[in-house]
C-alpha cells in the first residue's frame, strides 16, 4: 500500500501549513468563516479569532526598487513604505500590483501567507512582533490562520526585523 505524503494527509493543508510542519514549527491553526463583505480582511481575523488586532499580522507585498517585497505589519495600523524601502537597503517603495503579488506569492489576496510562498521573497516583520509571544499571520487562505513565535516566522522567511509598521 503506497503511503501518503504529508501534504495529503493533512486536511485543509496549505503550502504555509506544510512548510510549518516540514519545519518542524510549533503553530496552532485558526478556521474562521469568512465574510466577503468584511471591509477588512485582518481585521475580521482578529474579531472572529477574538485576539487582539496588534497580535494579528497582515502580509502586504510592496515593490522596493523594482523588487517584489513583503511585509509583514499588524492589521491594526498600516505599512510605513520609506521604512520598509530603508529596512531592505532600498530607495523607493510602492504597493505592488495586486495581480503580481498574487502571481509570485500563489496565494489570492486576503490570503497571502509570508510562508510557502510560490517563489520565496525577502521579507520584513514590524519589531512590534517581538513583543508578543505569538503572532498571528494567514495560513494561505482567508478564514484560516497560524499561530506562531514571532522567532520562527523570521527564521523562517530569513526576515529582516525593523520597525515598518505605523499605528
Amino acid at each position: 500500500m503506497a503511503k501518503k505524503s504529508k501534504k495529503q494527509q493533512q486536511p485543509g493543508g496549505t503550502p504555509a501549513t506544510v512548510a510549518l510542519t516540514a519545519a518542524g514549527v510549533a503553530f496552532t491553526m485558526h478556521a474562521y468563516e469568512h465574510d466577503p463583505a468584511h471591509p477588512s480582511y485582518g481585521g475580521e481575523a482578529a474579531e472572529a479569532m477574538g485576539v487582539s488586532p496588534d497580535r494579528v499580522f497582515k502580509t502586504l507585498v510592496a515593490d522596493v526598487d523594482g523588487d517584489l517585497t513583503v511585509a509583514v505589519v499588524p492589521v491594526a495600523g498600516s505599512l510605513d513604505l520609506k521604512a520598509l524601502a530603508a529596512a531592505v537597503g532600498g530607495k523607493r517603495a510602492a504597493m505592488a500590483d495586486p495581480a503580481a503579488a498574487e502571481r509570485t506569492t500563489g496565494y489570492v489576496r486576503g490570503g497571502i501567507s509570508p510562508l510557502g510562498q510560490r517563489r520565496r521573497l525577502r521579507t520584513v516583520l514590524d519589531a512590534s512582533a517581538e513583543g508578543h509571544a505569538t503572532i498571528c499571520v494567514s495560513a494561505g487562505r482567508r478564514g484560516l490562520e497560524v499561530e506562531l513565535a514571532p522567532g520562527d516566522l523570521a527564521r523562517l522567511t530569513d526576515a529582516v526585523v525593523a520597525p515598518v509598521g505605523r499605528a
